[in-house]
């Protein structure tokens, strides 16, 4: 058993390695961390850029990947304090998105401004305590290859959104999407399909 696992599987050495990582009332990890572990623990493929105002709030416990060819643009959030975040090469990161794991993105991938892709969900059902103190509900996003996400798309826990599909710009996405369609509104459904014997993008149903 990894060092990893043993520090996950037991409560009070996960306490005391999340006090030592975290700052009281933050989210984000400290200057040491940020510094001196995790670019030895995450990966960045060849010419990856990651702006300089962009936030990281990453810790060494979880994966995260960047692919080659790959930006993360200013003003960006990436935090995979709950699940892995991984991108994948030539892939953008808009200006403003806020990516929440567990989240998988695929290769080609085109967020534009002010996303939010999160994985992670408070349970509400005891109505004797706030939601915030609530246990955490993490279900995986999964954005395969070659999709183009609209500004202002919410992409909520648990979608997957199918390659080459589009998503317009401020829909909420709460149900799987298949490839090769375009999908659009709240709650987010598909308007136009990819027909291979027509070579057409045609309306659906």
């Amino acid at each position: 058993m990894s060092i990893v696992s043993k520090i996950k599987s037991n409560p009070a050495l996960k306490q005391l390695a999340l006090r030592l990582m975290i700052p009281a009332n933050e989210h984000r990890p400290r200057l040491w961390v940020r510094w001196f572990v995790n670019p030895f623990v995450h990966k960045k493929g060849k010419h990856a850029i990651v702006r300089n105002r962009t936030r990281m709030d990453v810790f060494p416990y979880n994966e995260f990947n960047l692919g080659a060819n790959s930006v993360i643009e200013d003003f960006a959030t990436v935090n995979n304090g709950v699940g892995d975040v991984n991108i994948g090469h030539h892939t953008i990161v808009g200006l403003g998105n806020v990516i929440i794991g567990p989240v998988t993105i695929g290769n080609e991938v085109m967020l534009a401004q002010n996303i939010v892709i999160s994985g992670l969900n408070h349970g509400y059902e005891d109505v004797t305590i706030s939601p915030r103190q609530q246990k955490e509900v993490c279900k995986q996003i999964i954005i395969a290859d070659d999709v183009w996400i609209g500004s202002n798309v919410v992409i909520t826990a648990g979608v997957t959104l199918g390659k080459h599909c589009i998503i317009g710009a401020g829909s909420v996405v709460t149900k799987d999407i298949p490839e090769f369609a375009v999908a659009v509104g709240n709650p987010a459904k598909v308007i136009k399909k990819y027909n291979p014997e027509t070579k057409l993008w045609e309306k659906y149903p």
